[in-house]
């Protein structure tokens, strides 16, 4: 089975995630994919969470930080800019703090802690992860093509899910056991109470929407995460492991995509010995991968003759992942 008929014998299949080790092609295959579905007709938004990738060199047109960006009949790109996404949840941070203190300013020593705070790594990673489920749970598109960060990251933010479930149950329980003497309390107390369950009702809020991102990434029906894949040793092992992980997670794994095999046709033509080589080498590690992944692996994608950039080089690579160019 290949990649077409995948998509074929899963009509209800509207999240498509590439995943990988940074730099084995997972913009790219985004990219064709979203090429190719649009080319079927299908409404579709490809968009990167991957701060080192880039959909702009790809498609050759100004995309991050401005939102979805027509490309062609069907098809949009997007690229989520963390920062403005961070700069924007400071902002939301103040208003809270203004309004629920009667305050015209932020005091200086809060005003440190927000900017300190959202220099933490996570908070970059909580940025992405917002926008992420702002982009899916508007469903505009028939469908959205992830392209993700790296493997660890994506773990974590399917973590966060469980980790708020965990937490804000245990506030709300506080919360409910807290009830039970609110007659004896004062009315000072009880305004306390209220702006309490203000903070309660936000973190029920966030967690729906993490709740509502990781549901989708866990939905066997509707989503599909495809592990791209280099006949290299440690890649090989680093894919196997990251497999695990993510059975563990339940997330519906769709198969593996081999990128950048060097073409056999080449052992008939002159080449450098080191080449030869590298085929025989090359060779070995795509009998692991087969013995490894089996049936699961549904594509084989030529080391090209320069990047993958433009529409007619997306072009190109669509018709191998979904065509009938065989290899391997």
């Amino acid at each position: 089975m290949g990649m077409k008929e995948v998509f074929e014998q899963n009509p209800n299949r509207r999240y498509i995630m590439f995943g990988g080790k940074g730099g084995l092609g997972k913009t790219t295959f985004s990219a064709a994919t979203a090429y190719w579905l649009a080319a079927q007709g299908k409404k579709v938004l490809v968009f990167s969470v991957d701060p080192q990738a880039s959909l702009t060199d790809i498609f050759q047109k100004d995309i991050f930080g401005k939102g979805p960006v027509k490309i062609m009949e069907n098809l949009w790109a997007q690229e989520i800019d963390a920062d403005s996404h961070i700069k924007a949840y400071q902002e939301e941070i103040r208003k809270k703090i203004r309004d629920m203190y009667g305050l015209e300013s932020v005091p200086e020593e809060i005003e440190h802690y927000i900017q300190a705070a959202s220099s933490e790594p996570a908070m970059e990673e909580s940025a992405i992860f917002d926008a992420v489920v702002d982009v899916v749970i508007q469903g505009d598109y028939d469908y959205y093509i992830y392209d993700l960060v790296p493997l660890g990251h994506a773990l974590y933010y399917l973590s966060m899910a469980k980790v708020y479930d965990e937490w804000i149950n245990k506030v709300t329980k506080l919360r409910e056991d807290m009830r039970e003497y609110e007659e004896m309390v004062s009315r000072l107390k009880r305004q306390k109470d209220t702006e309490q369950d203000e903070i309660l009702n936000e973190l029920i809020y966030i967690k729906k929407r993490i709740n509502a991102s990781s549901s989708i990434l866990t939905d066997k029906e509707k989503t599909a995460f495809f592990f791209v894949v280099v006949p290299e040793d440690m890649i090989i092992t680093d894919t196997e492991k990251a497999a695990k992980l993510f059975a563990q997670f339940d997330v519906p794994i769709g198969g593996y995509v081999v990128n950048r095999v060097i073409p056999h046709e080449l052992l008939g033509q002159a080449i450098p010995e080191y080449l030869r080589n590298r085929i025989g080498m090359q060779d070995k590690y795509l009998d692991t991968i087969r013995s490894t992944f089996g049936k699961e692996v549904l594509a084989y994608v030529p080391e090209l003759e320069r990047d993958v950039t433009g529409l007619k080089m997306i072009e190109k690579l669509a018709g191998i992942m979904y065509g009938d160019q065989k290899i391997g």
